[in-house]
């Protein structure tokens, strides 16, 4: 039966500083299952991607600064994986199929890709983007660190 063995939760304001502080938080959190250095490059990339797309979507009407807040939560458990949940509580998606989709975007006179949830996905296990409309998405991401045969080797 897997058990949590470890869990965090935090809150950022949505502005682009806190980016790069999203991924160093995850994952130095992640580090304490001794992952390999490209376990730890997919975990910051899929990271760096969610919180992106809070700070450039979610939120892109919102005057009032103090309500734009990205929530993240990460725990490990003892088969190994690690989940790492980005939530927001902006303006939701209409259609998060579509949204899923590669190449789309509702932001391309920016100049956005619309290759986000498609890297999230490339770089984890297992990606559920959940979204209401008015209420904001919630995007989970399930990454297998393989820790316990490392472990076993050592």
């Amino acid at each position: 039966m897997k058990k949590i063995l470890n869990y965090f939760k935090t809150t950022l304001y949505a502005s682009s500083v806190n980016e790069g502080y999203a991924r160093v938080l995850v994952s130095a959190f992640a580090a304490q299952l001794d992952p390999t250095v490209e376990e730890i490059a997919d975990i910051k990339t899929a990271v760096s991607e969610a919180v992106t797309n809070c700070i450039v979507h979610a939120y892109r009407y919102e005057q009032d600064e103090k309500k734009k807040k990205i929530y993240i939560q990460g725990k490990y458990d003892t088969e190994g994986f690690l989940t790492v949940v980005v939530k927001d509580c902006g303006c939701g998606i209409d259609d998060v199929k579509l949204a899923m989709q590669p190449l789309f975007t509702t932001d391309a006179a920016n100049e956005r890709s619309g290759m986000g949830f498609s890297i999230m996905e490339s770089f984890t296990d297992k990606l559920t983007v959940r979204s209401h409309k008015g209420k904001g998405t919630s995007v989970t991401m399930v990454k297998r660190l393989n820790f316990k045969k490392r472990l076993s080797d050592s």
